[in-house]
């Protein structure tokens, strides 16, 4: 199937106006100065949404009241942009077809907090959204909240934590030892991403923390009696390698995956429901795995 000229138009503007940017950026402060209010602008939907701030397992959040269920959104940015606003219209979305609530962590940035604060947080929000969910919970995220996904799950298995009936994974930033070959051989295919800056992101977050720790790099976790786990990505990204290698791990663990490689597209571009053709067709494809699933699900999260 031929790109549509939405996508583009928007790989084009990626290039030539927000790689650059992203490439020379340093100072995080500044830069959530000038991406936050824009992606709150363009990433909302085509509708408002009745979301409200909630402090759950004392973590800030945003909630969307739907029923049923949750789906559990963990925003990306490098771990040092974005939001739980910035990312609501994307989770709302995936929570609409199922009439479920959705909950966005509002979880502790770098390079202000270093790893593992993220994931503690994160985690301690799960646990309780876990503990008072009356259906099933979806775990899902882009990018590095992609990453904390996995590593949430990675953790939620190895505590024995209530399990998420399934995971979506919007292009994760799964492996920060920065091995996948992809992270080179698609560095000028890439629309947005510049390969030249993920070291200095990376440290960043860990902060002195091990690279090859599976909490930081879910890519080297267990997922042994995991629940299904979706993972979308885009053949010309530089994080290509890391869905790859993560699907394997996921598989060669005893876990359950199905990995879907779309063509040359943008990084997380789910993010841009409603604008992009690609978007809606990917994000149809999430309501098909979850059916699949939820049918079979039990009515409340399993221990």
């Amino acid at each position: 199937m031929s790109r549509s000229r939405a996508l583009t138009r928007l790989r084009w503007l990626a290039r030539h106006l927000e790689k650059p940017v992203l490439a020379r950026a340093r100072r995080p402060w500044l830069h959530r100065l000038r991406t936050e209010p824009m992606a709150r602008l363009l990433l909302r939907g085509r509708k408002p949404l009745a979301y409200r701030s909630e402090t759950i397992g004392g973590v800030a959040c945003r909630v969307l009241k739907g029923g049923g269920g949750t789906v559990f959104y963990v925003h990306g940015g490098a771990f040092i942009l974005f939001s739980a606003r910035s990312h609501q219209g994307l989770a709302a979305r995936l929570a609409q077809p199922f009439g479920f609530d959705v909950v966005l962590p509002e979880y502790a940035r770098a390079p202000e907090a270093a790893f593992p604060r993220a994931l503690d947080e994160v985690t301690a929000c799960y646990e309780a959204v876990a503990a008072a969910s009356v259906g099933p919970v979806i775990l899902a995220g882009d990018s590095a909240g992609g990453g904390l996904a996995l590593a949430l799950l990675h953790r939620i298995l190895h505590r024995g934590l209530p399990l998420p009936a399934a995971v979506l994974a919007f292009s994760p930033w799964v492996d920060l030892t920065l091995s996948g070959p992809s992270i080179a051989a698609n560095a000028k295919s890439d629309p947005i991403l510049p390969a030249n800056a993920v070291t200095m992101v990376r440290d960043m977050y860990l902060q002195g923390g091990f690279a090859e720790d599976p909490e930081a790099s879910p890519v080297f976790g267990d997922f042994a009696n995991g629940p299904p786990v979706l993972i979308q990505v885009c053949e010309d990204e530089i994080l290509l390698s890391d869905s790859q290698a993560m699907a394997r791990r996921i598989e060669g663990t005893g876990g359950r995956v199905t990995l879907q490689v779309l063509p040359e597209g943008l990084h997380a571009f789910q993010l841009f429901l409603g604008w992009i053709p690609e978007a809606d067709r990917a994000l149809d494809a999430c309501d098909d795995f979850l059916r699949q699933i939820l049918l079979s699900a039990p009515s409340s999260p399993a221990t």
